[in-house]
């Protein structure tokens, strides 16, 4: 059985059983506000303690006050209309207002409801209030957790793609492995033969250490493999892959650049790394490399046919005594 309103001013005419009836079901739903008022004034008749509470007034003093004698005067037209909105809807109908009360700001959702007409006239409108502040607290709540979730995500996406880049560079020099070398040029040259452009090859070797660097060993070949591969990284494109071809050797695949750009950008890195300094255990290991240039399609046409006129161009660049970049032959077809 329903209980009973818990708390009302007393109404100057009586309400209709049908609105009486509702009252009850009405103010026994937790958290909701209830105010009762005559349509054609506006003037309240009922509302219950958590309606008064809200307000910040006692609940004897809502008795035949209006909504302009609570409410900033902005907020009272906005809640009239939504009432003259209710009248002319015909059934219940719900709304959200936004508004500050004693210094806060406050979110409702509000169910109107209008009488039918009385006999002499008179009618009623019952709004039921309902504080969105604890909904809103609820999504936000929701956001951040589902915000949370996707930044989780996305971190473990990038560790993912930097680990599996990891696994796809070389320790010493930060460079790429030869497997995706290969995988790029595999890709290129399929590029370049769609549509006929063309792009460079570039192998890259260290000259024999003087005789004070190969003392070092080992860790001083770690350092000028650390210094080539942030020259390379700092003098080719995103679009460029360089790499550690094997053992003393690198590689840079120049996608859609000609031979002679090619050769003018490895000239400069060439003097690039007879200029750098490397210093381990207080010794400068001066370094050289000797490089040789081949071009899709002006040199070959096919993969393993340029990656042997690479090889054969970087054997001439050290023939001739290293620091050296030396562009493959170009291949003329008959007429």
């Amino acid at each position: 059985m329903l209980d009973a309103p818990t708390t009302a001013f007393n109404a100057p005419t009586e309400l209709p059983p049908v609105l009486a009836a509702l009252l009850p079901w009405v103010l026994q739903r937790h958290g909701e506000l209830l105010a009762v008022k005559e349509l054609r004034t506006g003037v309240w008749l009922h509302a219950n303690e958590a309606m008064a509470a809200m307000l910040g007034l006692p609940l004897h003093d809502l008795a035949g006050r209006t909504d302009a004698d609570i409410f900033e005067p902005a907020v009272a037209t906005v809640l009239r209309a939504a009432e003259h909105t209710a009248l002319a809807h015909g059934e219940p109908l719900t709304s959200e207002h936004r508004f500050e009360i004693r210094g806060s700001r406050r979110e409702f959702s509000v169910m109107r409801w209008v009488s039918p007409p009385q006999a002499d006239g008179q009618r009623w409108i019952c709004s039921v209030w309902q504080d969105l502040a604890p909904e809103r607290q609820r999504e936000a709540q929701l956001r951040a957790a589902l915000e949370q979730i996707e930044q989780q995500q996305r971190a473990n996406e990038l560790l993912q793609r930097e680990l599996a880049d990891q696994a796809l560079r070389d320790p010493a020099s930060g460079l790429y492995r030869r497997a995706h070398f290969d995988d790029q040029l595999r890709r290129e040259v399929d590029l370049s033969t769609r549509e006929h452009r063309e792009f460079a090859i570039v192998f890259l070797e260290i000259d024999p250490p003087t005789v004070q660097a190969q003392a070092l060993g080992a860790p001083g070949r770690q350092r000028v493999f650390e210094a080539i591969g942030r020259l390379l990284r700092g003098g080719t494109r995103a679009m460029d892959a360089s790499c550690v071809y094997d053992e003393g050797r690198f590689a840079v695949l120049l996608s859609g650049v000609g031979l002679a750009t090619a050769h003018a950008r490895m000239e400069g890195l060439r003097r690039k790394c007879a200029a750098q300094i490397v210093v381990h255990e207080g010794q400068d290991l001066g370094f050289t490399v000797s490089m040789g240039v081949a071009s899709f399609p002006h040199t070959a046409q096919g993969q393993d046919e340029l990656v042997a006129a690479c090889e054969a161009a970087l054997l001439e660049a050290r023939r001739r005594g290293g620091n050296h970049v030396t562009l493959a032959a170009i291949r003329f077809e008959n007429a």
